[in-house]
């Protein structure tokens, strides 16, 4: 899926938006996702972080896990 983060795995949610005459259809809210450069192995590479996990400063699990996502 390309709208989640390479940290923490969050995603879209779904809901209904329920109308007056109650019709439902499906609304999709996707995370706050930022696109931040991190150094992995002495490389520049882009990963998608959510904007919660870029205020707990995760970034070193970032390169952690794209590090091991490039061995596989």
């Amino acid at each position: 899926m390309a709208k989640v983060c390479d940290v923490c795995g969050k995603g879209y949610l779904k809901g209904n938006l329920v109308s007056f005459s109650n019709k439902k259809s499906i609304k999709r809210s996707y995370p706050n996702l930022r696109k931040v450069r991190i150094s992995v192995d002495g490389r520049s590479v882009r990963v998608k972080i959510c904007a919660s996990c870029l205020s707990a400063k995760r970034l070193t699990e970032a390169s952690q896990v794209k590090s091991q996502s490039q061995i596989v």
